[in-house]
């Protein structure tokens, strides 16, 4: 595919979809980052998923400059769905780790992303609690606030950390624990952090060397995606082992030699299975 024919739009004033997508995350890291020592309203929108009015305020608030910014490309976000239609779209989740967030946990980011079809061509996760940004636009490397980053040169699996969230605890999550328990102690550590979108931040610039979810919506992954490919690595579908789109059935990322000891280790888990 020709470059021009991925290449992510600009606005009548010059300014570059990544441009947009950074002030936006900015923007709204600070009215989350206002609002995290503060009283919230928290309510469950699922049997165990919260929502918070800072969610919502968030997510207006990108909508609001991403629409203004690019009126005629729609906007999909995890609390208040998606408008507009066609070729490409804003992908957005205003606090990722709302559980922490609602909790006082300082680990939560801004996602957005801007695709084309299944295609990411800007990615933004925004970790506002330590001014973090990690940024990327097709072709053009991962950045972590404007230095370039790349995924784990750990050479085993023996030698990582790995990491791993499980959302809603069913029967997946406890496969999860599972997985790990079957490897160990064949690893450094473990961590379980509370929001996939940084999970898959901290895999692109190497802080976690391999990091794995069971399932996981647009708004949570598709800025990872392009994280981490544009840092040298790898982010794959569980169960099938291809690389992982905008509604994978689960993930898998981190460099290609780490991806692959760590799958021929733990194929007869159950968590790999995708009934």
């Amino acid at each position: 595919m020709r470059r021009q024919e991925v290449a992510a739009p600009v606005t009548s004033n010059g300014a570059t979809a990544l441009d947009v997508a950074i002030a936006a995350a900015r923007e709204a890291g600070a009215l989350a980052r206002r609002r995290f020592y503060e009283a919230k309203e928290v309510s469950l929108k699922g049997a165990r998923d919260l929502v918070t009015d800072v969610d919502l305020a968030v997510e207006r608030g990108l909508r609001e400059t991403l629409s203004r910014a690019f009126p005629g490309i729609g906007v999909q976000g995890e609390e208040l769905g998606a408008a507009g239609a066609g070729q490409e779209r804003w992908i957005v989740d205003p606090i990722d780790g709302t559980r922490n967030y609602a909790a006082g946990i300082p680990h939560f980011c801004v996602n957005i992303a801007l695709a084309r079809d299944d295609a990411v061509l800007v990615g933004v996760t925004y970790d506002p609690m330590r001014d973090e940004l990690f940024t990327s636009a097709l072709g053009q490397g991962t950045f972590l606030n404007g230095r370039p980053i790349g995924v784990s040169k750990k050479r085993s699996v023996a030698e990582c950390i790995l990491s791993f969230d499980i959302s809603s605890m069913n029967p997946k999550a406890l496969q999860a624990f599972a997985l790990v328990r079957g490897l160990w102690p064949g690893m450094q550590s473990v961590r379980i952090m509370g929001s996939s979108a940084l999970g898959l931040a901290y895999a692109a610039c190497g802080r976690v060397d391999l990091y794995f979810h069971h399932s996981l919506w647009p708004w949570d992954v598709a800025s990872g995606l392009l994280l981490v490919r544009e840092a040298g690595g790898e982010v794959v579908e569980r169960g099938t082992g291809k690389p992982a789109g905008l509604s994978p059935k689960g993930v898998l990322a981190s460099s290609k030699p780490l991806l692959e000891e760590f799958l021929a280790l733990t194929k007869d888990e159950a968590w790999h299975r995708t009934e």
